[in-house]
C-alpha cells in the first residue's frame, strides 16, 4: 500500500529542507524514505518540464562522508522504482557530476553535505542544462509523492531489495581531468612545486593527478579516513597553521584544495597563506579576461576597485541566483560571462577561448578553474601567488559564524535590525564600528559605517548557524571586526 505526502510536509515534519545548495539537514532526519520522497519529487518536477524522458537515465554519485552510500541507495532506488534508469558515477566531485549530466543531457543527483559536519549531509539536484534554479526548487517543493510500503517506523528501506545492478562508472571523472587537460597546454604547471591538501574531500586523487598531468611536482598532504568539514567561508585555525607549517617544511610555490564535495577551492600563497575565496575568484575572472562579473552581494568591494572588468553585477547569496544573472547578461550578448561567489565557487556561463583550447561553460561551482589561473598567472608572470594577490586594492575581508544557531532565531533577529533606525544598529552593535552610513537587506544585512568598513550579517541557508562577513583595508582589522562581531552576536542567542 502507498502512502501520499506533500513535500512541503515532509519538510516541515522532518527539518531536511531546501537551502543554498539543494536539500539539507541532519543524517537522523535524512532519513531513507525523506531522501526517496525528495528524489521523487525531482523526477517528477524533471516529468512536468519535459526534461526526461520515459525510461530516461539520471546520474548520480557522492562524497565522501559516512551516510552517503545509504541515501545513495535510497537515491537509486527511488529513481528505478520510478522507471528510470540510474547512472552510478562513483564519489566523484560535484563538478564532474554536473558536467557529465551538461555532455549527456541528462539530469543528476549529487549526495552531498558540502563543507558542513560528518553530521549532516543532502541532496543536491542538476538538470540537464545545470544547476536548479529557484524556480525548479519552488516546483520540487510543491509536489506531492506517493511513497511504497517499503520503509519501517523509522523511515529505513526494509525491503530486500537490492540497488540497481548498474555499474559504477568512471568516464565522469575522466572527462571532468580531459575538460583541462584539453584546454591547458601540458606544461602549464612545470617547475611548480604544490601541495594538495587532501583531507577527505571527494576530489582529492583527482587533483593529484590533474596537477601531475600539467607538469606540476605534487606533494600529498593531510589525507583523512574520516570527514573533515573543511569550510572554504570560514577556514579553521588548524587549517591556517598547517599550510604555514606545509609551506615551510616542504618549500612550496602554492597548496591547493577543495572542500569535501570538491565544488569550492582552498589556494594559498607561498607562505601557505589561503586566499579568500573572493580574492580568488578576482585572479581567476580576470585570468579569463572576463567581461561581466556576477558575484554576490557579499563578496571583496575591490571586484569594483580594481577596474578591470566592463560590468559587475551582485546578486543574493547562492549559486542560482549567481546563475540566473549570468544567463541574463549572457542573454544581452555579453562575452566571456563568468560569476564566483565568497567561498571560492567560480561559474561560466559562456565559452572561454585559451591559449591551448576552449573552456566549455560549465554554470555551477568549478574549484579547479580557479586553482588552474591563478597557477597559470603566475608561471606566466613569473612571481609568486603573493604577487599576484598584491595586485589588488586593498580590501579585505574575514568570515567566521556562530554554529547552533538557530535558524528561526537568526532570521527574526535580523528582520528586527534591518527595521532598526541606524542609531539602534549601533546600540545593538555596542558601538564598536562607529557611525553607520548605509544599509542592504537584499541578502541578511549588511552594513556600511562611515569608515567605509563593512558588516554583513546573514542566517545560513545549509545549516543552523548565523555568519558574520567583515571588510576593511586591512587583514588584521577584518579578523578583528568580525571577533567584536561575534561577541555581540552570541548575546543574540
Amino acid at each position: 500500500m502507498s502512502t501520499e505526502i506533500e513535500i512541503t510536509e515532509l519538510a516541515a515534519e522532518s527539518g531536511a529542507r531546501f537551502g543554498t545548495s539543494g536539500v539539507r539537514g541532519p543524517v537522523a532526519a535524512l532519513t531513507d524514505r525523506v531522501c526517496y520522497a525528495y528524489v521523487l519529487a525531482f523526477l517528477q518536477h524533471l516529468q512536468q518540464a519535459r526534461q526526461l524522458p520515459p525510461g530516461g537515465r539520471v546520474a548520480v554519485a557522492g562524497d565522501l562522508r559516512p551516510s552517503t552510500d545509504r541515501i545513495l541507495h535510497a537515491t537509486m532506488r527511488a529513481i528505478s522504482d520510478r522507471g528510470y534508469e540510474p547512472t552510478h558515477c562513483g564519489k566523484i566531485p560535484s563538478p564532474a557530476l554536473a558536467l557529465y549530466g551538461i555532455q549527456e543531457q541528462i539530469p543528476t543527483v549529487m549526495v552531498t553535505g558540502s563543507h558542513i559536519p560528518a553530521d549532516r549531509n543532502g541532496i543536491k539536484f542538476t538538470l540537464p542544462a545545470g544547476e536548479i534554479l529557484k524556480e525548479d526548487e519552488r516546483s520540487i517543493v510543491s509536489q506531492r509523492v506517493s511513497l511504497p510500503s517499503d520503509f519501517d517506523e523509522v523511515g529505513a528501506l526494509v525491503s530486500a531489495a537490492s540497488g540497481p545492478s548498474t555499474p559504477e562508472i568512471s568516464t565522469a571523472a575522466e572527462r571532468y581531468i580531459r575538460r583541462y587537460t584539453d584546454a591547458f597546454r601540458p606544461d602549464l604547471l612545470s617547475g611548480r612545486r604544490l601541495g594538495v591538501y587532501e583531507h577527505s574531500a571527494v576530489g582529492r586523487d583527482l587533483l593529484s593527478d590533474l596537477f601531475t598531468g600539467l607538469g606540476a611536482e605534487v606533494v600529498r598532504l593531510g589525507r583523512s579516513d574520516t570527514f573533515v568539514p573543511v569550510d572554504t567561508e570560514a577556514i579553521r585555525p588548524e587549517d591556517v597553521a598547517l599550510a604555514a607549517q606545509w609551506a615551510e617544511e616542504q618549500r612550496l610555490d602554492a597548496i591547493v584544495s577543495t572542500d569535501g564535495d570538491s565544488d569550492r577551492p582552498l589556494v594559498s600563497d607561498e607562505r601557505g597563506r589561503w586566499l579568500r575565496g573572493d580574492v580568488a575568484g578576482i585572479l581567476c575572472a580576470r585570468f579569463l579576461r572576463a567581461n561581466v562579473v556576477v558575484t554576490p552581494v557579499s563578496c571583496n568591494t575591490a571586484v569594483e576597485r580594481c577596474g578591470w572588468f566592463s560590468e559587475v553585477r551582485r546578486t543574493r547569496i547562492g549559486s542560482p541566483f549567481v546563475i540566473a544573472e549570468m544567463q541574463a547578461a549572457a542573454s544581452e550578448g555579453a562575452r566571456p560571462v563568468v560569476g564566483y561567489e565568497a567561498n571560492g565557487g567560480f561559474l561560466t556561463a559562456t565559452d572561454i577561448e585559451l591559449g591551448g583550447g576552449t573552456l566549455a561553460a560549465l554554470p555551477t561551482r568549478d574549484p579547479v578553474i580557479v586553482l588552474l589561473s591563478i597557477l597559470a598567472q603566475a608561471t606566466e608572470q613569473r612571481c609568486t601567488v603573493s604577487e599576484l594577490w598584491a595586485d589588488l586594492p586593498a580590501r579585505h575581508t574575514a568570515s567566521d559564524r556562530l554554529q547552533d544557531f538557530p535558524t528561526d532565531r537568526s532570521q527574526s533577529k535580523l528582520a528586527e535590525l534591518a527595521r532598526a533606525t541606524h542609531r539602534r544598529l549601533e546600540e545593538e552593535l555596542g558601538g564598536i564600528l562607529g557611525t553607520v552610513s548605509e544599509t542592504n537587506s537584499v541578502d541578511g544585512l549588511r552594513i556600511t559605517f562611515d569608515s567605509g568598513e563593512i558588516l554583513h550579517l546573514r542566517a545560513s541557508g545549509n545549516a543552523p548557524e548565523l555568519r558574520c562577513y567583515a571588510e576593511a583595508d586591512s587583514e588584521a582589522r577584518a579578523r578583528e571586526i568580525t571577533a567584536l562581531a561575534l561577541e555581540q552576536m552570541q548575546r543574540w542567542r
